[in-house]
């Protein structure tokens, strides 16, 4: 009677809900033990993976403690430290360092046959950097540490997620996986999940629409939400632009953790049929994007907790290619994940759902504001902007101007002092042309509700002026500057340079970007203009109206 195969034996190192388990347990390895700090995240996986999930600080675990005649390790350090979204990449890198440096520590002590380690992407320097002599991974470089940073969406997931997976597996064997994963767009799993019966897009499982948990879709974005989204996607004042809403037709952008009704970072569809009408994606669309199957159950105590659970996971659809890369299996010795995944059941008992966040109906009233004039805005940092500040008991708004690159940004002040000297250095033929269009901003200004407008912004009560309609007034009059300008397009640069050399003095000519301001000269020039026109009007209005304001209680 011939022996049964020796089972492949793993553990997953902060496993959050288990994404590497899932995967690696579709690919026939036995997934031992996962250890994780995070309790609702554990409680997720083991209702779905059905093994020992322990919660323990990792960093504090013995390692005598772990199981022994291991073959495979994985896992996830927390990215938080080492995330670009973290304070623009500010983040403790040394204190990220130390999950990581607790991870091959237990890889070290466990020798495993193969191991891997999924981050984002920065990851991947960071380590090879530190694994060089002298460094704090040093001492680990005898484990045959590779980083290679990979895009999902080429191995079958329909999200274009881009993470480090670190180890010492055959990345080429990986590679080979390629040409058979087939990664379903947004809108696949938009409808798949829209229909009844929902036929999972990745899966293949089929179950009544009745049975599908999470799918509870949000309010539809306000008009005021749509236009925020908008902007920030189209018109940020740092970052280039991105399609709004997001496509249908190909893979989506990264899921992440946390993101609000308003953020960047927020995925938003066109609901079809309906005219401007626009919704952020549920939990299990989030969820299927992520690579996990409709079978799978989260159980947090609210929304925010599921979001966290389904962004911060590693896809299981990717999770299983690599359990079989860690095996040193070929291709040909996969199934189809339709195929792995056939006798998949759901978790009993069923998470209660949770209710999605609502639209807000007041705000702070330091609610901060701040968008690109999008006729000024030249993309890469370089714009006009408007934006409030809340850093005192009146509240004030302004234009402000910004060039250079992202690392050495410069500005100069939209004063009466610049307007001054603008109407000084200008030639006759330029005041004329720029003077209708100067005039039309100044009224609307003079006339606008101004000293309400933070008010308005913060839904706090009604106003004359919305702080859009300044920002639309600011883009009609800087489109038609500009065109107004465009014909004296040399006077206009030398009036630019004029105005740098005045409040930058020696270090003009060094300063970087000049060239772009020079090739878009009757757009910077209908900014600097319009801005040093507004900022001391909406500066005398703002402190009039607050004046009468205390007048009128008195």
């Amino acid at each position: 009677m011939a022996k049964k195969a020796k089972a492949v034996r793993a553990i997953d190192l902060y496993s959050g809900v288990g994404g590497w388990s899932l995967g690696l347990r579709l690919a026939g390895v036995e997934v031992v033990a996962s250890y994780e700090l995070w309790g609702p995240a554990n409680e997720t996986n083991f209702k779905n993976n059905s093994h020992q999930a322990q919660t323990v600080d990792i960093r504090r675990l013995a390692v005598e403690d772990l199981p022994s005649d291991i073959d495979i390790v994985v896992g996830s350090p927390p990215c938080t430290q080492f995330s670009y979204s973290n304070r623009g990449g500010g983040g403790d890198l040394a204190d990220g360092l130390k999950d990581i440096i607790r991870f091959l520590t237990i890889v070290d002590h466990l020798k495993p046959r193969m191991w891997a380690m999924e981050n984002v992407p920065r990851v991947a320097k960071i380590i090879q950097k530190e694994l060089e002599p002298g460094g704090v991974l040093a001492d680990f470089a005898h484990l045959g540490c590779a980083t290679h940073v990979v895009d999902m969406a080429e191995y079958g997931i329909p999200q274009r997620r881009h993470r480090c997976i670190a180890g010492n597996f055959d990345v080429e064997l990986l590679k080979s996986f390629k040409p058979t994963a087939h990664a379903p767009t947004l809108g696949a799993v938009v409808t798949a999940l829209a229909e009844s019966p929902v036929v999972d897009p990745l899966y293949g499982l089929s179950i009544p629409r009745s049975d599908l948990i999470d799918h509870v879709e949000e309010d539809l974005l306000s008009a005021e939400e749509v236009r925020i989204n908008r902007a920030n996607k189209m018109t940020h004042t740092v970052y280039n632009s991105m399609p709004f809403p997001d496509p249908m037709d190909r893979t989506v952008r990264t899921i992440t953790a946390t993101c609000t009704r308003v953020s960047r970072e927020s995925i938003v569809i066109a609901v079809p049929g309906r005219s401007e009408a626009y919704r952020r994606l549920t939990l299990r669309e989030r969820a299927c994007l992520q690579g996990f199957p409709v079978t799978f159950q989260f159980y947090g105590a609210n929304y925010g907790q599921k979001l966290r659970m389904i962004g911060n996971a590693v896809p299981p659809a990717f999770s299983y290619l690599m359990g079989y890369v860690l095996q040193g299996r070929q291709v040909k010795d996969a199934p189809s994940l339709c195929r792995a995944a056939r006798n998949l059941k759901r978790p009993k008992p069923i998470p209660r759902e949770t209710p999605p966040d609502r639209a807000g109906a007041r705000y702070p009233a330091n609610r901060t504001f701040k968008f690109a004039v999008p006729s000024l805005q030249l993309k890469s940092g370089v714009r006009f902007e408007l934006a409030n500040d809340c850093t005192s008991d009146i509240v004030t708004w302004k234009m402000a101007f910004y060039f250079g690159t992202s690392k050495a940004i410069h500005s100069i002040p939209l004063s009466e002092e610049t307007a001054g000297y603008l109407d000084l250095a200008a030639s006759p033929a330029m005041k004329s042309a720029v003077a209708p269009c100067l005039e039309r901003i100044r009224r609307f200004v003079e006339n606008a509700d101004i000293a309400n407008m933070q008010a308005v912004w913060t839904h706090r009560r009604p106003g004359g002026t919305r702080a859009f309609m300044l920002l639309d007034k600011l883009d009609e009059i800087g489109s038609a500057t500009a065109h107004a300008i465009a014909p004296h397009s040399g006077e206009a640069w030398r009036l630019i340079e004029a105005i740098i050399q005045h409040h930058h003095g020696a270090s003009a000519a060094a300063l970087p970007g000049l060239a772009k301001l020079a090739r878009n000269s009757a757009r910077i020039l209908a900014g600097l203009l319009i801005g040093s026109t507004v900022n001391p009007l909406l500066f005398a209005r703002t402190h009039s109206g607050h004046a009468r304001k205390r007048r009128t209680s008195l």
